[in-house]
């Protein structure tokens, strides 16, 4: 997992690593916008103390997060420091299975689905609040917000 883009110093996690950090673990509901939702109980680490170690630049506005397979998705650098936001590794205290995302997916509470990005391997702080992802390039709504309609 890397941590890249206005950082002071660009830091590379193993798996191993990122588990070493401090646990969460909590039930969070996933809505999909295809009408369905779920709740799962999820185990990761919190985003904001992943960053915090490659020093976040003053200008960083933004996380982008990228996944292997070139799926991209933003949120605003606030977000997801004053909420609490997972990158998990286990779901229903099991180990994510690669087709739900392994090894990471994010836990975007109170976003729809397409939000919860999954397959992360690259963190990356921005200055660009209106970077859009797959989905929001699409006609998504940006912010993803459940109380939002999700398309534009």
């Amino acid at each position: 997992l890397q941590i890249t883009g206005l950082v002071q110093r660009p830091v590379n996690y193993t798996y191993d690593e990122v588990k070493n950090f401090t646990t969460y673990r909590k039930v969070v509901k996933l809505d999909c916008v295809e009408g369905w939702s779920v709740n799962i109980l999820w185990e990761g680490v919190l985003v904001s103390e992943l960053i915090k170690k490659a020093g976040p630049l003053p200008q960083a506005n933004t996380i982008i997060f990228h996944a292997v397979d070139g799926y991209t998705t933003s949120f605003p650098l606030d977000y997801v420091n004053n909420n609490q936001i997972l990158l998990a590794y286990k779901m229903n205290n099991a180990t994510i299975p690669p087709e739900r995302g392994y090894p990471f997916q994010l836990v975007a509470e109170s976003k729809w689905g397409y939000k919860w990005i999954k397959w992360v391997d690259e963190i990356e702080l921005s200055d660009d609040p209106n970077y859009k992802g797959y989905w929001e390039s699409r006609g998504y709504s940006n912010s993803g917000n459940l109380s939002e309609r999700f398309l534009g």
